[in-house]
Parts: C-alpha cells; sequence; structure tokens
C-alpha cells in the first residue's frame, strides 16, 4: 500500500514538472522570482530572503504587481508569493482545475505549507471563492479586495454595475452558460461561499464604499451575510469616499495582521497589534483648569457646538469624568451646543450662550461638522473659530481650550483620497495660532476603521455616533484631559498669551447678537413675542416660543442702525422662505435666498452674513422682502431672530 502511495506521489509529481515549462530567474522588488509557463498560463513565484519556519505562502488570483504593499510585507516575513493567471477564465471551471494543478505542483516541488491564504483583487474575488469551496482544507484564510462575487453583477451588469459586453461574453462561454441561464446561476462565489462559510475560513474584504464598478451590496455584502448568517469569522474594511480604485490600503498593516492571526500568530510584533494612535495635538496643558479643580474650587466648563455636542453621549462621559476626578470641586457645567450651528453663528451666540453665564475655566468647541455641511467658505471658517477662540481668550485668558473635529463621512473620503479636510485645515490654523489643544477625531475614527477595529456602518453608524462612538469620542477626549494635566504643586495661574494680532482682521471676535427690537421704520414686519409656526413643519429646540421679526408679502421693509464691520441676520429658514434684498448704506441692492437644502423639511435656524468687511462705524441696513423665491418655496415668509453684528 506505502509502495502505491509513492509511485503516485512520483507520477504526480512528474506530471506538474512536465507542465512548466520556459523558466527564467529573474528578481521583482529585491526577491528572486521564477517566471514560467505553467499548463501554458503565466506563473510566479517570488521568495523571501528567508523562508519561515511554516513555509506559508499566499497566492494573489489577479492583477500581479499591482498595489503589492500587502505582498511585500509578506515576504519580508518570510512568506513566498505565488501567481497563475487565470484571467479570462472568471473562476470557471477551467481556472479551478488548473489551480489544483498548479497547488499539488508547489507543495511538492517547493514543499509550502499545505494550506495557503488567497487573496483575490477585482474579478480575482470569482477564483477565490470558487477554489476554495472545492478545497477548504486548503485554505489558511482568504483576503479580497473589491471583489468580484457574482458575475451577474459584473460582468453582466445585471444590477447597478455597468458590467462589460466583451467579458460578459467570455464569462459565459467559460461556464458554458447562456444569456438566460447566468441569471439563474448558482456557481458565484455569493453561492459557492457558502461552503467556505461552512469550513469557518476566515474572510477579510477591504472595499470602497462607493464602488460602481463591483458595487458592495451586490457583491461584499452579500458575502457578509452568509458568514454572518453561519457563525463564521468574516471582517470589513470599507473605505469611505472610494470606489473600485485604488485597492488594498496606503498601510496594509491590518490586512497583514489578519494574515498573521490565521496562519503564524508568532510573527505579529505590537507595531501590528497595535491601534491606531489617538489624534491628539497637545499645544499646551490644562494647567489653569487643573488648578483650580484640585484645589476644590468652584469650576465652570462649557461645551459648545452642534448636534453632537448638545445629545447626550461624549459630553456625559467627560462630565462624569471631571466630576470623579475632582470629588471636592463644585463643577457646573454648560450645554450650548445647538443643532446645525457651526462656527459662525457661534462666535455671535457665544456671548450670550457661553460668557454670560460667568467666568468659562474650561471650553470644548467644535465645529468641522456643521462648518462643513453648511458649506462655509473657508474664510468663513477662519472668521467664525478665531471669533469664538479669541472672543473667549478676551473674556478670560486664563481660559482652557480643547477644540475638536468630530467626524463624517465626507471628511473620511477626504483622508481616504490623501486630503486634509479643508475645514480642518482652517481650524487647525487657529489652534496652533492661539496655541491650543485640538483633537482630530474625523482622523482617528477613519484611521481605526482603516486599521480593522470596527466599522462605520455597523458600530460608528452615523455622524451622530451611536453609543460605541459616543464612547469612541469620550475616550480620546479623556485621554487629552490625562495628558494635558500637569502635577498641581508645578501649576500656577497664568494668563493665556494672546497674539497680538487675529490671523484676520475680519474675524467674528467681537461678534453679539442685537434685538429685533433695534429694527426702524418697519412696514408689514411685527414681532411676535412667541412665535410658533403655522404649519406642521419641525422646529428646532430653543427657536420656538421665542421672539421673531416676523414678514409674509413682498414689499415689506424696515432699516436698522447698527456700528461694526459685519453684519447678518438669523432667521428660520423653513419651507415657506422668499428671497430678500439689502443695501448698506445706500450700496445696491444684494439679494439672498433664505431656501436651504433642509428647509423644505424644517423650520431652520440659519445665519446668512449679509456683510463682513465694513468699517468699524455706524452704518444704516435698509432690508426688504422682494417679489421672488425659490422655486421650491411655498411662499414669501421672513422670520428673524436676531442681526448678527461683529
Amino acid at each position: 500500500m506505502r509502495l502505491n502511495y509513492f509511485i503516485l506521489f512520483i507520477v504526480t509529481l512528474t506530471l506538474s514538472i512536465q507542465s512548466v515549462t520556459s523558466q527564467n530567474d529573474t528578481t521583482w522588488n529585491g526577491y528572486r522570482l521564477i517566471e514560467s509557463n505553467f499548463e501554458g498560463r503565466n506563473a510566479k513565484i517570488v521568495f523571501p530572503k528567508q523562508a519561515n519556519e511554516n513555509r506559508n505562502w499566499i497566492w494573489r488570483a489577479r492583477f500581479w504587481g499591482h498595489e503589492p504593499q500587502t505582498d511585500l510585507a509578506l515576504l519580508d516575513l518570510g512568506f513566498h508569493l505565488v501567481y497563475l493567471d487565470v484571467a479570462d477564465m472568471y473562476g470557471g471551471p477551467q481556472a479551478v482545475d488548473l489551480w489544483n494543478k498548479y497547488y499539488d505542483y508547489l507543495t511538492h516541488q517547493y514543499q509550502l505549507n499545505k494550506k495557503t491564504v488567497l487573496e483575490g483583487f477585482s474579478r480575482g474575488g470569482l477564483i477565490i471563492y470558487n477554489w476554495a469551496s472545492q478545497n477548504p482544507e486548503k485554505v489558511a484564510c482568504i483576503y479580497a479586495d473589491a471583489p468580484v462575487c457574482d458575475i451577474n453583477s459584473w460582468p453582466g451588469g445585471k444590477g447597478r454595475a455597468e458590467g462589460s459586453a466583451a467579458d460578459w461574453q467570455k464569462c459565459l462561454s467559460a461556464y458554458g452558460l447562456t444569456e438566460q441561464a447566468a441569471l439563474q446561476f448558482k456557481g458565484s462565489p455569493i453561492y459557492t461561499a457558502i461552503r467556505v462559510a461552512e469550513a469557518k475560513i476566515p474572510v477579510l474584504h477591504v472595499c470602497g464604499k462607493v464602488d460602481e464598478s463591483v458595487p458592495i451590496e451586490e457583491n461584499t455584502y452579500l458575502i457578509e451575510k452568509i458568514f454572518r448568517d453561519r457563525g463564521a469569522p468574516f471582517q470589513l474594511i470599507e473605505k469611505e469616499g472610494i470606489g473600485h480604485h485604488p485597492h488594498s490600503l496606503k498601510n496594509p498593516r491590518p490586512i497583514v495582521r489578519f494574515i498573521l492571526e490565521n496562519t503564524d500568530p508568532e510573527l505579529l510584533n505590537p507595531q501590528l497589534l497595535a491601534q491606531a494612535d489617538p489624534s491628539i495635538y497637545l499645544r499646551q496643558n490644562l494647567g489653569n483648569f487643573y488648578a483650580l479643580a484640585t484645589a476644590g474650587k468652584k469650576v465652570r466648563v462649557a461645551f459648545l457646538g452642534g448636534s453632537i455636542t448638545s445629545n447626550g453621549g461624549w459630553r456625559d462621559s467627560v462630565m462624569t469624568y471631571l466630576q470623579k476626578q475632582h470629588p471636592r470641586t463644585d463643577f457646573s457645567f454648560i450645554n450650548a451646543g445647538i443643532s446645525s450651528m457651526g462656527s459662525v453663528p457661534g462666535a455671535f451666540r457665544a456671548q450670550k450662550d457661553v460668557f454670560s453665564k460667568g467666568k468659562i475655566d474650561l471650553l470644548f468647541v467644535e465645529a468641522a461638522v456643521n462648518d462643513a455641511t453648511n458649506s462655509r467658505s473657508p474664510k468663513a471658517q477662519i472668521r467664525g473659530m478665531e471669533g469664538i477662540i479669541r472672543h473667549a481668550l478676551l473674556v478670560n485668558p486664563k481660559m482652557d481650550i480643547i477644540m475638536m473635529h468630530f467626524v463624517d463621512p465626507d471628511k473620511m473620503a477626504d483622508y481616504n483620497h490623501d486630503k486634509t479636510p479643508e475645514v480642518i485645515v482652517q481650524h487647525e490654523k487657529i489652534a496652533g495660532h492661539y496655541k491650543i489643544t485640538s483633537i482630530n477625531l474625523a482622523k482617528e475614527v477613519n484611521d481605526r476603521i482603516l486599521n480593522g477595529e470596527f466599522t462605520w456602518k455597523d458600530d460608528f453608524k452615523d455622524l451622530h455616533p451611536s453609543p460605541f462612538g459616543q464612547g469612541i469620542y469620550a475616550r480620546t477626549i479623556i485621554t487629552a484631559l490625562e495628558h494635558a494635566t500637569d502635577s498641581p504643586s508645578s501649576i500656577v495661574l497664568t494668563d493665556r498669551m494672546i497674539p497680538s494680532r487675529p490671523l484676520d482682521p475680519f474675524s467674528y471676535y467681537n461678534g453679539h447678537y442685537l434685538s429685533i427690537k433695534k429694527s426702524k421704520k418697519r412696514r408689514d414686519w411685527t414681532i411676535d413675542k412667541k412665535w410658533q409656526p403655522q404649519d406642521d413643519t419641525p422646529t428646532r429646540s430653543g427657536f420656538v416660543d421665542v421672539p421673531v421679526l416676523l414678514a409674509e408679502k413682498p414689499g415689506a421693509i424696515f432699516s436698522l442702525n447698527f456700528k461694526g464691520r459685519a453684519i447678518g441676520i438669523l432667521v428660520a429658514a423653513g419651507p415657506d422662505v422668499g428671497i430678500v434684498e439689502y443695501s448698506i448704506d445706500g450700496s445696491y441692492y444684494k439679494k439672498i435666498d433664505q431656501f436651504t437644502q433642509w428647509s423644505g423639511g424644517l423650520h431652520l435656524p440659519w445665519l446668512y452674513i449679509l456683510e463682513d468687511e465694513l468699517a468699524n462705524t455706524e452704518h444704516h441696513l435698509v432690508f426688504r422682502i422682494t417679489d421672488h423665491k425659490n422655486v421650491n418655496s411655498t411662499g414669501h415668509s421672513c422670520r428673524i431672530f436676531g442681526f448678527a453684528v461683529n
């Protein structure tokens, strides 16, 4: 019996060797490469400098040499890298048969590990899943990158993907299918992966969230469901804002970590195991706040931001942390978070909502989400954020400040395109100019998603974070607090050094709201002391049952005398607002359409800056409603809560 097995082994090995022709010994990225012809197909094997003890290997299915960072990292760790080109076979029976033969050749000729790591880019997803489904005992794990998992999605183009007509005909031929039969075909990975999941083979997918060529919902999400339903290990890294390209990750650490965890854990090192670092930029300690808190003094902490600040979550955790750290301190907390408000309205409302409440010892401020989603210009982002920070330090030079940048999908997309979001660039200029600590939670969350620690879809979920996401924010902010506090013995209360000049002389650091009662010569305008909308459209808390200056028909006019460099109007930009116009000091009239992208479903508080580069003198504003309106608006109304003056 043993003799028969030996004879079979010799025959198999001989046939495999006979299948290899025209070998060429060369190099690839500094590693030895043997390139050959195997059964008429291009084949490659790359050798590490020193093979690891288990003779592990990764088998790339497609697009040799494209985004090779994972391959190179594994070669450096002693893995072999192999390739057999079966591109025009679309994972069909002939491709699987060739891979079976090549596997036998590799494991016999080079004594490679009996379990391989499968790596499939794009259409390579077809062969890695179809081969693994027939050879589950030969697979250690699977790394699939934007993989095709259903031939009807690509190249068929039967769903959202455009597909490829030429490839579709070749694909049908490879499987021996008609167009009609393909619609009922069960040989794509969205079916064959069931056997892979049942074998509990660990899988990692790395995909662009907005892939139009191989839509994630037609491919990867279906594979994910197969694995989740069967309790099989499946990990997904989604790259927000990325399409089909670029493949892989610039830093392949999470991919390499996944592969090592499922092949040779002893090769893991602390760098591969580590989480992404929190993005904390310590520009000052919190000595003034800490001196008061450790002495058991009265301490006032304010939180200025939008809805992510206003809502419960990270803010509650930070307050609890501060109280536990300083149980003798009499804390007073101010929640000055208002939905939809960014730095521009923040600069004008800071006096009323924050600084009028008493001396502020520690201020948390965030506006990166709303400044971006509200389409504030870079200039406005500077003027708004500097308005808050400079105003704060002028009011109390001992005030400690922490600036935060929260995450949203657009910021993640920017980072995934190697671009720092514009609003973070501008806000960081202010943080640097005034030497205040900033926390880039947008970058941290995106880095940690790319690091495979959690997902946006299932864990963080929204720009208004899930409890899990709120916990991410809270832990990083608390980490910053811990790093930015010195021992009490080394602390003396000191004034912050305020730069003699602002970054922008027109920043809103003298911003405040002027009462609507200051308006004069009102015609067809009334002051409604407790305004309530006359329709069923929702309102924002704090912007209902309050006084408004109200007019509803064209021709309504008033005037206002004010002193300052800037003038704006804070309005309820609901579904019935019209186009207004204004003149300052007898200038030509300029128009503003009050209707926003959200106006159709909300009486949205919105600040329109009319002018902000005026001479710092007395000015005269004339304001009126025109007979024009946005095509989506139902009326000509204007409702003013207050006048923003700088």
